[in-house]
């Protein structure tokens, strides 16, 4: 088997260990395994940082991997999000106004894209991925401290908005699905 075939097959196994996680760490959360719990979703969150990487060093990028990256990124923020629930609803409470914005964002963006595409995007923006970082140090470290790290939190969740709107902007200017754009000036300045 090729280098390049290699390669695939285990940043793919990267992609689909976060996948596969998922479910295992809503068990360990439910369970009371916390501290596996905090530390498996922290692998989950560095693998997200690392495939997306190694795709790009290795060229092995293709429309498949890019749309299991996105199922994989939405399926650990979404446990992530659940533990906040779990172990943290008190700060939710707090900041449901922001949750709701988030929520009713991403709504919007997840059915215009079923309404255009009849998909999900898979657009990992430059905003995408500085959202995906923040969101994955804020959600690994409010596991790990007693109380959130507020300045993080506003600065995941306000970049967090801001690609949403991106995403948002960006179906309404491609008439077809495309993954792996950059940003609204790339989309511009390909069709000026």
């Amino acid at each position: 088997m090729g280098k390049h075939k290699q390669a695939w097959y285990v940043i793919n196994g990267i992609t689909l260990y976060r996948i596969i996680a998922a479910p295992v760490l809503l068990i360990l959360l439910f369970t009371g395994y916390l501290h596996i719990f905090k530390w498996l979703l922290a692998v989950s969150f560095f693998t997200d940082l690392i495939d997306g990487f190694l795709a790009r060093k290795f060229k092995v990028t293709s429309i498949m991997g890019s749309r299991l990256d996105s199922i994989g990124d939405d399926l650990t923020v979404m446990v992530g999000i659940v533990g906040l629930f779990v172990l943290k609803f008190d700060f939710i409470k707090q900041q449901q106004v922001v949750f709701y914005i988030l929520l009713g964002l991403f709504l919007i963006q997840v059915s215009y894209a079923f309404y255009r595409y009849g998909k999900m995007t898979s657009f990992h923006t430059w905003l995408a991925k500085t959202a995906a970082l923040l969101q994955g140090v804020f959600l690994i470290l409010v596991f790990f401290t007693a109380e959130p790290v507020m300045i993080l939190f506003y600065t995941a969740t306000g970049i967090t908005m801001l690609e949403l709107i991106e995403e948002i902007i960006l179906v309404y200017l491609l008439p077809t699905w495309q993954a792996n754009v950059r940003g609204i000036y790339e989309v511009l300045k390909k069709k000026n």
